[in-house]
C-alpha cells in the first residue's frame, strides 16, 4: 500500500508523510490511503509514555527500510495526526 512513498523515498531520498495514527489497535498496520495522501495507521501499543510514536517510528523503519534514527515526528507528536519525514 505503501509502494508510491516508497518510490519517492528512494526517487528523493527524504519523504514527509501526514500519518492519521490510531493508537491502542491489536495490530499495528496501513488501514488506508486517504484521499489527502495521508497515510491511516492503526498503531498497536498506548498513547501514553511517547508508546505510540516509538511503535510508529519502529513500524516505519522497517515498511521503509530504513533505520528507526531516519524517522523523525516533526509535527503532532501529542496528537493523531502527525507530520512525518523519512530519510535515507
Amino acid at each position: 500500500m505503501l509502494t508510491k512513498f516508497k518510490k519517492q523515498l528512494r526517487q528523493d531520498g527524504e519523504l514527509y508523510l501526514k500519518i492519521k495514527a490510531h493508537p491502542n489497535s491489536p495490530k499495528t498496520e496501513v488501514k488506508d490511503i486517504l484521499e489527502d495522501d495521508a497515510v491511516k495507521i492503526n498503531i498497536a501499543a498506548t498513547p501514553e509514555k511517547n508508546k505510540a510514536n516509538t511503535e510508529l517510528v519502529k513500524f516505519l523503519a522497517k515498511e521503509f527500510d530504513v533505520n528507526q534514527d531516519s524517522i523523525v515526528i516533526i509535527g503532532g507528536r501529542a496528537e493523531r495526526i502527525k507530520l512525518v519525514k523519512v530519510k535515507i
